[in-house]
């Protein structure tokens, strides 16, 4: 991106990002209803073109585009400054610096006309709607109490989901939503709320604190849940102009170059792996130390005021560069891509109808016979492919099952070693003492379960490269049969017409029939959202199938096992040891021992109890993709097959004028093709201006 659109600053790449958005879904609308129009026209001609399927996608499409957010997802610990930061990026003194609702509930921040807060419950309790100050006075919790709460691992307010902050800030009305998460936290309660989210988000903004560099959590953190995800994460380096207060001399230029230098050694050691993608170092990328508070006091001063030296001008490029690049640029493809086939589709309709005016019933009859055996054809595809769908299912889903049970009776090999860097940090010595054997229960279940839930994430990962491997298969063997789809209707086309149909398009992608590039992972318009390349936004969401269910599964089962009857004997064990202070690391070596002998016990039971659920639920992703992938081939057979029998219906009904259904046919044509023109010219001027 140049310098000068650098320097318009990340509002401004936005708002011509959403005004490209929407001067496209004009387009795709003004294209819709063309061709809406020209069906109810069809239906007292020569018949409907069957463009029903295409209509609708157009439609869904443009609500997309005019829709569709940038969300991005804030994550770090407790005072790290994440407010202050979130203030300065959006300009406004919004979220309150000094306790923060944020620790306390997951907050989505996004635009509305109106200042207002609605929380959101578990269960059957309706939401509940609130100003600001009531907001904070119910929901706001002091730091002090907030940390607390995350040493014993619970939550501020149990029955609340989350809150949606509204808020009338012109970068929210960009198509900007925040949502900003609780402190980091590796227990059951949170990890299937974080993974939801981290799968929903286009970009995680991972806050740091230049005094505090990369904590044991944080690391933990980053390898549990952010590592080997695809994920583009912002490393963002907070109150980086405080590093000066530790110096000896707050003068001493020399010293100040020293202490910036070992801390972005720090960082950079800690951060290196995560910001390598596709074997390129996008480090200086993604890594950026900000002044959040500086920034904020400037920028509520004097809104234009680039914030040099605060870290905030190189952060905010690099993320318009992704948003109106990376992100932007890819959702505008497919709707382009979408919008050529639409009139790829229509163009051939036309293209077939006018010649076969000509014929009389008796004649078209013959014809439509004659290519019978290509629809035969058609139909052994759809059989093949599903075939080839379900035994791929049925494959994974016991590779993957077995993989589980395999993975977890491994995991008491490795449990002495595994295990020690999760054990109590409570003393052994204070917990014999009186009244302290309930602290040490509630201290052991909360290092057990941070072990479970690592242990589960990382098979998790595992689990999805496996299955996304298995969908990037299935696509590949769409391309090859959407080749064959499209050689048979080239050749009913031929016995038809007389003649081959030419679109003008070389590329064989957007050749490829419309099911066939849904099944490729494309583009999807089934759940709303349209994705980039990569099937695992196509049409549904496995990877949140699988975090809603995996982990929770997992976890549940293990945690079972972490009761008063499990820990209480361990340490009744432990106390008649009769421990002293020199048998200390005797009695967590026999901690550690005891809880794998009870630990290993249960393995067995447990694999064998998950097998069949994890088997179904691999197969679950895969009938939902074979769902989809069937539907839309059935549809495209039954358009076709309709187009023709529509003609034949009219003709048998009344005598249709030739010319008059030509000349408006014709004119249809053009007046899509003018349309898909412009949106195509949208398109390149909006990758000229990303270069």
């Amino acid at each position: 991106m140049s310098v000068k659109v650098e320097a318009e600053g990340l509002l401004l790449d936005l708002d011509r990002v959403a005004r490209v958005r929407h001067q496209m879904a004009q387009h795709l609308d003004n294209i819709s209803g063309a061709l809406s129009r020209a069906e109810v026209e069809s239906s007292q001609a020569s018949g409907k073109l069957e463009l029903d399927g295409e209509i609708q996608d157009l439609n869904l499409t443009s609500q997309n585009l005019r829709q569709g957010v940038f969300r991005l997802l804030v994550l770090g610990d407790i005072k790290r400054g994440k407010s202050t930061l979130l203030n300065a990026l959006i300009g406004e003194n919004l979220l309150p610096s000094d306790v923060s609702p944020c620790t306390a509930l997951l907050t989505v921040l996004r635009y509305g006309p109106e200042k207002q807060v609605t929380v959101y419950f578990k269960g059957d309790r309706p939401p509940e709607r609130l100003d600001f100050t009531s907001f904070r006075q119910k929901y706001t919790i002091d730091p002090s109490e907030a940390k607390q709460l995350e040493e014993v691992k619970q939550l501020a307010f149990p029955q609340v989901s989350h809150a949606v902050v509204e808020y009338p800030l012109p970068f929210l009305e960009k198509g900007v939503e925040i949502v900003d998460s609780p402190g980091l936290n590796d227990t059951e309660a949170r990890n299937e709320l974080s993974l939801s989210y981290i799968n929903n988000c286009h970009a995680v903004l991972f806050v740091f604190r230049a005094s505090q560099p990369c904590t044991l959590d944080e690391r933990r953190y980053l390898e549990n849940y952010l590592k080997d995800r695809g994920l583009t994460v912002f490393f963002l380096i907070n109150a980086w102009d405080e590093i000066r207060k530790s110096l000896v001399d707050l003068d001493d230029a020399e010293e100040l170059r020293e202490a910036e230098a070992k801390l972005r050694q720090v960082f950079r050691t800690n951060l290196a792996e995560y910001c390598r993608v596709d074997g390129q170092d996008l480090y200086n990328q993604r890594v950026f130390e900000l002044s959040s508070l500086d920034a904020l006091r400037r920028r509520l001063k004097d809104a234009a005021d680039p914030l040099t030296g605060t870290g905030f001008l190189e952060f905010e490029a690099a993320l318009s560069r992704f948003l109106t690049q990376e992100r932007a640029v890819a959702e505008l493809r497919q709707a382009t891509t979408l919008a050529r086939q639409a009139y790829n589709h229509a163009h051939e309709a036309i293209a077939r109808r006018i010649p076969l005016l000509d014929q009389d019933v008796q004649e078209l009859k013959e014809r439509l016979k004659s290519v019978e055996p290509e629809f035969a054809k058609l139909n052994e595809i759809r059989d093949q492919f599903q075939a080839e769908i379900r035994e791929l299912r049925d494959r994974k889903a016991k590779e993957i099952a077995t993989d589980f049970c395999s993975y977890i009776l491994n995991l008491g090999t490795t449990f002495d070693t595994d295990f020690l860097r999760y054990q109590p940090d409570i003393s052994f010595w204070d917990f014999l003492s009186q009244g302290r054997r309930e602290e040490f229960n509630a201290a052991c279940r909360q290092a057990f379960e941070r072990y479970i839930n690592e242990k589960i994430v990382a098979w998790q990962r595992t689990a999805e490269q496996e299955i996304s491997a298995a969908f990037a298969e299935l696509g590949r063997s769409a391309a090859s049969y959407g080749t064959d789809y499209n050689r048979i209707t080239d050749t009913i086309t031929e016995k038809l017409i007389g003649q081959t149909i030419y679109t003008g398009n070389a590329s064989s992608e957007n050749n490829s029939p419309t099911w066939a590039r849904w099944a490729m992972g494309f583009f999807s318009l089934t759940s709303g959202n349209i994705a980039g390349v990569f099937l695992a936004g196509a049409g549904f969401d496995w990877k949140n199938i699988l975090v809603n269910y995996i982990a929770v599964i997992g976890i549940t089962s293990f945690l079972a096992l972490f009761t008063g009857a499990f820990i209480g004997p361990i340490g009744i064990m432990l106390v008649g040891l009769g421990i002293g202070a020199l048998q200390l690391d005797q009695a967590r070596q026999e901690f550690v021992k005891a809880t794998k002998k009870e630990f290993v016990k249960h393995l067995p039971d447990i694999a064998r109890d998950q097998w069949n659920p994890i088997n179904q639920l691999i197969k679950d992703c895969f009938d939902a993709y074979e769902r989809e992938v069937m539907k839309r081939i059935n549809d495209d057979i039954q358009a076709r097959r309709a187009e023709l029998d529509n003609l034949v219906a009219q003709k048998e009904s009344h005598e249709i004028n030739r010319e008059a259904e030509a000349k408006r046919l014709q004119a249809l044509d053009a007046e899509v093709l003018s349309e898909i023109r412009t949106v195509e010219s949208v398109y390149n001027s909006m990758l000229l201006l990303s270069v």
